[in-house]
């Protein structure tokens, strides 16, 4: 048998991973001395209340390569292989975790894919390497075709507030208050792993306008799903799934609750969409 395993930044809800067939290893995130395993240990609607109420931002913490030690060991002990798809491995130590343990346990039987995205991207990713072991190809087949989706996928979400991005030095005190004044809406890419501030927008309108020239220059393949995601706003991903609903019309829609690890660094108030592009 073919295991499907992933990380907790994958955002897909416990009833989701359930459905699919696939184990997820959580990442924890820590609010001074308390830890929380993500999506296990704390609701998302926990983490936000709390998220809103503090004055340092939280931490998150990697899986470590015993983790991963343990479960590689339990399915290979089995007689399976496992396939397993992590957040991008220039964002978290994660992925490089699961290749020591790779090492360790089983490299013929166990292969690892670094997604080089995150959150709803990645829960994108997870979706159809459940469908493809379900299409009963190999786990390197399936691998090797995660990798390539991983090529053709494309992610763009707006931040509602620059107040967390300010907090983890991700932008200085003086253009986060610049920002909110003018009512900037940054927007978000993630490619090859990286997270950059692809565009700047007046409000976010503007921003779905700016991210629809992006659907225009690089269309969605519309044999394949396309997924949005929220943080603790599902009125935002309901607005912006409204906005494309033209030019996804047909096309197989997932949503997503980005969770603690991710929402840490976005902060509430952040809507964005998924899809790979046409080959």
């Amino acid at each position: 048998m073919v295991r499907i395993m992933t990380d907790s930044t994958c955002d897909l809800s416990p009833e989701r991973q359930k459905a699919l067939g696939v184990e997820v290893v959580p990442l924890s995130v820590h609010f001074g001395a308390e830890s929380f395993r993500d999506g296990v240990d704390l609701s998302n609607a926990e983490f936000y209340e709390r998220l809103r109420g503090t004055e340092t931002l939280p931490t998150t913490a990697q899986v470590n390569p015993e983790e991963f030690i343990s479960r590689f060991q339990a399915h290979v002990g089995a007689g399976d292989q496992v396939v397993g798809i992590f957040l991008a491995s220039q964002l978290s130590g994660t992925c490089q975790s699961a290749l020591i343990a790779r090492g360790i346990v089983d490299e013929a039987n166990i292969f690892v894919v670094d997604s080089t995205t995150v959150t709803f991207g990645l829960g994108l990713l997870v979706e159809m390497a459940a469908r493809l072991r379900d299409a009963g190809l190999s786990a390197p087949e399936i691998a090797a075709q995660v990798e390539h989706l991983a090529g053709r996928l494309r992610f763009y979400a707006v931040v509602g507030t620059l107040k967390y991005l300010k907090m983890g030095g991700r932008i200085s005190g003086t253009a986060a208050v610049v920002g909110g004044m003018l009512g900037i809406t940054p927007i978000l890419n993630i490619r090859d792993g990286v997270v950059e501030a692809a565009a700047k927008s007046r409000g976010r309108k503007a921003a779905y306008q700016w991210m629809e020239k992006r659907l225009e220059a690089e269309p969605a393949d519309p044999a394949l799903p396309v997924s949005f995601g929220h943080s603790d706003s599902p009125e935002l991903m309901a607005e912006c799934e409204d906005y494309f609903r033209e030019r996804i019309s047909g096309m197989e829609v997932l949503e997503s609750d980005i969770g603690s690890v991710v929402g840490t660094h976005a902060g509430p108030g952040c809507a964005g969409i998924a899809y790979f592009v046409k080959e």
